[in-house]
């Protein structure tokens, strides 16, 4: 590592089976190529496309993961809320009323040096539950965890792009990048802000593409044609990892580099 750079991956949303499967075959790839000093991963849909469990947690964090963070459907599996309450290494939305169990941001100590970085989940309210407010929740984790260190990421996990860009303006040049995650759908605005702070509106699914954002194609069909609910069911096969790359700088915390990143790329040619 330089001295004065640190080198984080975040990998988009972790779906099902198909990421899991995603992750094994392709997060090496990427550790060589960038060799990461911190590995961050949205996770709220890696256990069969529903929250989390212990046996899913395990194979994240031994595939090299540091901190998982998630989102509103972290509470669809009960199996998530006894891993929320005890592990601090495992995130959710800290911006959902006080009682719930589980972390909402932390402050990590970084291997192989003196610093520490910051993690803060947030979630969206427009098209979503109106839960508390994400930029006053941002402010106040911002507050306490700047006693500590410069670096911050947040993981904002909300529908709305206009919602994530207001909040990306709203701290610019107060945390080192904000990472929009839950549309499961990569975008191209990957930049730096003129204060210093990385963005990207959202940074993808990593599972199955041959879906419809994680789901069955012809379940998700049948629910916009119908308008009734059907069953839940996760896709397979396809699979592909998306994520960002970020070089930070140690001692002021500003964001030197974002480089987004999504492999196997989708053909663009007919043969």
């Amino acid at each position: 590592m330089e001295a004065k750079t640190i080198k984080i991956l975040f990998i988009g949303d972790i779906f099902g089976k198909s990421g899991l499967t995603a992750i094994a075959n392709y997060l090496p790839i990427f550790f060589e190529k960038y060799n990461p000093d911190f590995v961050i991963g949205n996770a709220e849909n890696a256990a069969n496309g529903k929250g989390l469990d212990e046996e899913v947690v395990q194979n994240l964090f031994s595939n090299g993961f540091d901190v998982l963070t998630t989102g509103n459907h972290i509470w669809d599996n009960w199996k998530s809320r006894p891993i929320l309450a005890k592990d601090h290494r495992i995130l959710r939305p800290m911006n959902y009323p006080s009682g719930n169990p589980g972390f909402g941001y932390y402050v990590y100590s970084l291997k192989n040096t003196n610093s520490s970085i910051g993690i803060i989940n947030l979630q969206g309210r427009t098209f979503m539950n109106t839960i508390d407010c994400p930029f006053r929740a941002a402010e106040r984790a911002i507050n306490d965890i700047k006693t500590k260190t410069n670096i911050i990421i947040i993981d904002f996990h909300a529908e709305a792009t206009a919602e994530k860009i207001s909040l990306a303006h709203y701290l610019d040049g107060k945390v080192s990048a904000i990472i929009g995650t839950h549309t499961h759908v990569q975008t191209s605005d990957d930049r730096i802000l003129p204060n210093g702070t990385a963005y990207i509106t959202d940074v993808g699914m990593t599972g199955p593409y041959n879906s419809v954002v994680g789901l069955k194609t012809d379940i998700a069909v049948k629910r916009f044609l119908l308008q009734t609910p059907h069953k839940f069911e996760q896709a397979t096969g396809d699979e592909h990892i998306s994520g960002v790359y970020l070089e930070i700088n140690f001692e002021d915390g500003k964001c030197n580099l974002i480089q987004r990143f999504f492999y196997p790329e989708f053909k663009k040619e007919r043969k």
